[in-house]
């Protein structure tokens, strides 16, 4: 797989090379890089008819890695997840992942710096123990995914080094949930530093998707001597890009993205430095951005469904209803 560029070397100034979408996803019809499943029409049909259920989000966090350069602005850390994903194969990411029920251990177990559990439950919005294991999911996948660990021996420091065998080796029983991470940091005398962690958004995946996600949006910065690596197996590739390369890779239709990876690029192009992103991560707004899909005429004796993310424009969508085959699946219950 090709490796992510050391932290020394110089970011690449132009987006990764084109390819064509993966058979999962097709280009948006406004011709940009979101990504956009063929089965989209048929299920957002069929939720607005009443015929499909949403599924419960599961909770998630992603992090957009951060790592300042000596020409010109920060670059963030991409991922290209693999084709054969059933979730937004083909698309660039960062890394991420779901929360693993143990997250939500007992506060006791997880040795933790920074702000309190209390102070990231009123910042994220939910329960202490929730928002425990958001923060832990986001410090945990970042190390399953990208090899990036934000923890130190103590709340002042952090590792240097996350590479050799033995760390390959946890890395490789978290993913495979054979180990807790509160039993990781542990047995490492480790101390999560949800300090260096900066809440930027929340978005939901909408309710006509099979795979639903209710999913916090952090940043962070590149611990020094630490080394970003293509850890994933979801993932073959990896980048270092500016924000705005990558997002004019995307109007361009080249870089595929769902819309909360574009929005936030877009959203943290105008910053300076990894420090200036982090300093304004904390006015942020959290309030959750979900998709709305309803039902209009389309002028011309038919109807279209209009597909919309509050407060991102860019993103709305109008599909034909057209008409639902036999077997389709406009009728499925996800």
């Amino acid at each position: 797989m090709p490796s992510t560029p050391s932290p020394s070397a110089p970011p690449s100034s132009q987006p990764p090379h084109p390819e064509q979408p993966s058979q999962q996803s097709q280009p948006s019809p406004a011709g940009d890089g979101q990504w956009y499943p063929p089965e989209w029409p048929d299920r957002i049909r069929a939720l607005t008819e009443g015929r499909l259920t949403p599924v419960e989000p599961r909770r998630a966090a992603t992090v957009m890695l951060l790592r300042d350069t000596d020409d010109g602005g920060p670059v963030v850390h991409m991922l290209r997840r693999r084709a054969s994903m059933a979730f937004a194969g083909g698309a660039y990411a960062y890394p991420g992942g779901g929360v693993d029920p143990r997250d939500e251990s007992d506060r006791h177990a997880l040795a933790w710096a920074g702000p309190s559990r209390e102070e990231w439950a009123r910042r994220l919005g939910v329960a202490e123990k929730v928002a425990q294991a958001v923060v832990c999911a986001a410090v945990r996948e970042t190390f399953e995914e990208a090899g990036v660990l934000l923890a130190g021996p103590d709340p002042e420091t952090v590792v240097a080094d996350t590479t050799g065998e033995d760390w390959e080796a946890d890395r490789a029983a978290l993913v495979a949930r054979e180990l807790s991470f509160a039993d990781f940091l542990a047995r490492r005398e480790l101390v999560l530093r949800s300090d260096l962690l900066g809440a930027w958004a929340r978005w939901i995946t909408p309710e006509f998707e099979a795979r639903r996600y209710d999913t916090w949006f952090f940043v962070a910065a590149l611990p020094e001597g630490q080394r970003t690596r293509n850890a994933s197996t979801e993932a073959d590739r990896t980048v270092w890009i500016r924000p705005a390369d990558a997002a004019a890779g995307y109007d361009r239709g080249e870089l595929t993205m769902m819309p909360p990876t574009i929005a936030t690029l877009r959203q943290i192009r105008p910053y300076p430095d990894a420090a200036a992103v982090l300093a304004a991560a904390g006015e942020r707004d959290l309030t959750p951005v979900l998709a709305r899909a309803r039902l209009e005429e389309d002028g011309a004796g038919g109807s279209r469904v209009v597909l919309s993310w509050p407060g991102h424009e860019e993103f709305t969508k109008h599909v034909p209803t057209g008409r639902t085959s036999a077997g389709g699946g406009g009728g499925e219950t996800a």
